[in-house]
């Protein structure tokens, strides 16, 4: 075997290892016993130490260092062993196994706060989480000045982007945001659905909806979790939604949003499978495809007409009359506090907020004891009104439990690339909206496998997007796709 085949099948290994530690993350969000959350934490601290002497294994330096690539596959797998590797020897052993073991108690821990609404139960295990993740990213960071540790980590999930500019994206967007949003608060409201909505039916349209998004069911499951998720690749990907009696949107939009995730994974060419390769790219790039299942397909007005006779046909009366205003009540913009939740306006002005306080906790200028006063403050700055309680604030999002402090930038970047996505894809498929009005998203689904899900990880995130849209990624396309949609929905 050459040098290059032997690192291949020890990757390999560690691949396949690093889906059952996935498994485990799966399990405990799905059907682990409440009482099983201390063991698992020792089991997933075991996990990570195991994986990460795989991953600074001195074997993999040195084959490194003797491997040659033969064709643009081989490079960019090199490649991303490498990154792995550089940024996994600067780790020691027994951080990552803290990090493991904390990250996984405090997924219950903020489960249980979040149920109470009960802030002190969780902050004390964030603390702790936060001090790791600080402790990690300065063993990571390549630079100085007040972003390096938070830099640092945003690499683990958007390679080649800094926090610079990410803050420079977010403030060309959030102007044209804030322009919209008050032209359409100031509109008359649509009406709403009315009615109750049986959980289990909603469950069976769930599976219904996703399969026609592409999602392969004999690959893949849907359950239910606290915070919708997807979570796995290749032969096996999940995916977790929610259901709500008197909102069947978000169980259905959830499950959306989840398979363009999953189908992304689902998408990657076999060959990769187990492979650095065969992953999303960056999430930036998973949340692109989310986003445009989510929004730009799910959320046409072609596709809610077809939607309003599924629901009728399964439910009844759900109080709204004609496609027309059910297409209003699917893109209503209205007061709230869930970012999952939240319409494609309003969306990005959530993650904002995020970004800046997770940048400021990391960067030190930020107490954790001071988080939700912080929280409160800036969303009553930015929405206009309070949060009523912790659940539908500080402690909404399952993220800073799992530590990843990084992810939250990537769905606004996802957003902008998803416009820019589908100018293209809409260039590509003229007669898209046709089929999206008889429930059919299947070309669009084609063109996004061709362009961006067969690839996995082969391209950088950015020339990703640049080969696939022919122009590097810009706000533009995607201010101008809410402009349109919204000033005809609303009649502004």
């Amino acid at each position: 075997m050459t040098a290059y085949d032997e690192l291949m099948a020890f990757t390999r290994d560690s691949c396949a290892l690093g889906e059952v530690a996935g498994r485990l993350g799966w399990d405990q969000e799905t059907m682990m016993p409440r009482g099983a959350a201390e063991q698992r934490a020792e089991e997933m601290s075991a996990m990570s130490a195991m994986l990460h002497a795989r991953r600074t294994d001195p074997r993999v330096g040195t084959w490194l260092s003797q491997a040659e690539a033969h064709g643009a596959v081989e490079a960019a797998q090199l490649r991303l062993i490498q990154r792995s590797y550089d940024r996994a020897v600067k780790i020691p052993e027994t951080l990552a196994r803290d990090i493991a073991g904390e990250t996984s108690r405090g997924q219950g821990i903020w489960a249980e706060a979040r149920a109470n609404d009960d802030v002190a139960a969780f902050l004390p295990a964030l603390k702790r989480i936060i001090a790791l993740q600080r402790e990690k990213a300065a063993c990571l960071a390549e630079s100085e000045g007040p972003d390096a540790l938070y830099d640092a980590l945003l690499l683990d999930y958007e390679p080649g982007t800094t926090s610079a500019q990410i803050t420079a994206m977010f403030d060309a967007l959030r102007p044209g945001l804030v322009s919209l949003r008050e032209r359409i608060m100031a509109a008359p409201r649509p009406e709403g659905l009315s009615g109750h909505f049986d959980e289990t039916q909603q469950m069976a349209m769930s599976e219904q909806i996703a399969q026609a998004f592409g999602y392969d069911m004999t690959r893949g499951r849907v359950d239910k979790s606290v915070h919708p998720f997807s979570s796995g690749s290749g032969t096996d990907v999940r995916i977790t939604t929610r259901t709500d009696p008197s909102d069947p949107f978000n169980c259905l939009y959830s499950t959306i949003h989840e398979v363009g995730h999953a189908a992304y994974e689902q998408g990657i060419d076999a060959a990769y499978a187990l492979t650095p390769l065969g992953a999303g790219v960056s999430m930036g790039v998973h949340e692109s495809q989310s986003r445009i299942y989510e929004n730009q397909l799910g959320r046409s007005v072609p596709f809610t007409g077809w939607l309003f006779g599924q629901l009728r046909d399964r439910f009844g009366d759900i109080g709204i009359e004609t496609p027309e205003a059910f297409g209003r009540a699917v893109n209503t913009l209205r007061k709230g506090y869930i970012r999952t939740e939240a319409d494609e306006v309003q969306y990005n002005l959530h993650v904002m907020l995020r970004y800046d306080l997770e940048r400021a906790l990391i960067g030190g200028t930020l107490e954790v004891e001071d988080l939700e006063d912080a929280w409160n403050t800036r969303f009553e700055a930015d929405f206009g009104y309070k949060v009523d309680k912790p659940s539908n604030g500080v402690l909404q999002d399952v993220h800073w439990s799992f530590g990843l402090f990084g992810y939250f930038p990537t769905y606004t970047l996802g957003n902008v690339y998803a416009g820019c996505l589908n100018v293209a894809m809409r260039k590509a498929v003229p007669d898209l909206d046709a089929d999206l009005a008889q429930g059919d998203p299947s070309k669009a689904l084609a063109w996004l496998r061709e362009n961006i899900q067969q690839h996995g990880g082969l391209y950088e995130p950015v020339d990703l997007i640049t080969r696939a849209t022919g122009a590097a990624p810009d706000v533009a396309p995607l201010l101008s796709y809410l402009e349109d949609k919204f000033t005809a929905l609303y009649d502004l």
